[in-house]
């Protein structure tokens, strides 16, 4: 069914955080008899179609897992690859997505990214921020586990500092330290390519999240079926832990 089709079938029930774990470029340029780069590379139309998507219905906020600190243990050529990718379709798709009103912010660790690196992601970043329209994460360089022991070293300091007490850690505490402070947590994640799991991807924050899984493979992911998964968790109860 055509996706403008599928918009007419949403009510107000919208998720306001929807996480996408993106997989399978690699897999589709096999398919194709090409290098998993190529994968890469026509996976950007995806992500520049949900953008698009999230634009149209009004989506508070969207999360994509770009890469993620075990990617580094892939070959060199392709993560060089990635890294430059991910930088030159930022600063491409930057100045149409700020007059589309978007904030773009790279959530992830520092470690590993040159300080030059780190200088243009967030020059290009910062021309968003006056916005007030989606809101668009990109997971890069990140890591779930890692975003949980930076953040218990903030509050290690703060303890040290003498401007926390070990009783005042709670649940907000420790989600205000955290690469998502003051965002709400997801309530879909969807991951394609068939692959059933969270990958490290926003650990703490998806604890009643629903899910979503598709055997689709990322670059072949576009409106429809993103559409599709919204209309799918519009039919779930969500209880977090209650009953209805």
């Amino acid at each position: 069914m055509n996706y403008k089709d599928l918009i007419k079938q949403l009510d107000k029930n919208l998720p306001d955080h929807i996480g996408v774990i993106m997989d399978g470029n690699g897999r589709w340029a096999k398919k194709q008899g090409a290098g998993r780069l190529w994968g890469h590379k026509n996976g950007v139309e995806s992500v520049r179609a949900l953008v698009e998507a999230s634009v149209e219905i009004g989506l508070k906020y969207l999360t994509i897992y770009a890469f993620s600190t075990e990617n580094w243990t892939r070959p060199d050529d392709e993560v060089k690859g990635l890294l430059k990718l991910i930088l030159d379709s930022l600063i491409n798709e930057i100045d149409s997505m700020s007059k589309q009103n978007i904030v773009v912010r790279f959530l992830g660790t520092d470690i590993g990214l040159s300080k030059e690196y780190q200088s243009k992601i967030n020059k290009e970043c910062q021309k968003t921020y006056n916005n007030n329209g989606l809101n668009f994460n990109i997971a890069f360089n990140y890591g779930g586990r890692l975003e949980l022991i930076e953040g218990i070293r903030s509050i290690a300091t703060k303890i040290q500092n003498n401007t926390l007490t070990i009783n005042q850690i709670n649940e907000e505490t420790i989600s205000q330290e955290l690469y998502t402070a003051n965002m709400p947590d997801p309530d879909l994640i969807i991951r394609t390519s068939g692959e059933k799991r969270l990958s490290n991807f926003l650990i703490w924050q998806s604890a009643y999240a629903e899910f979503y899984f598709t055997d689709t493979l990322w670059p072949d992911f576009r409106k429809s079926e993103f559409i599709e998964a919204i209309l799918d968790y519009q039919k779930r109860q969500r209880r977090y832990g209650g009953t209805k």
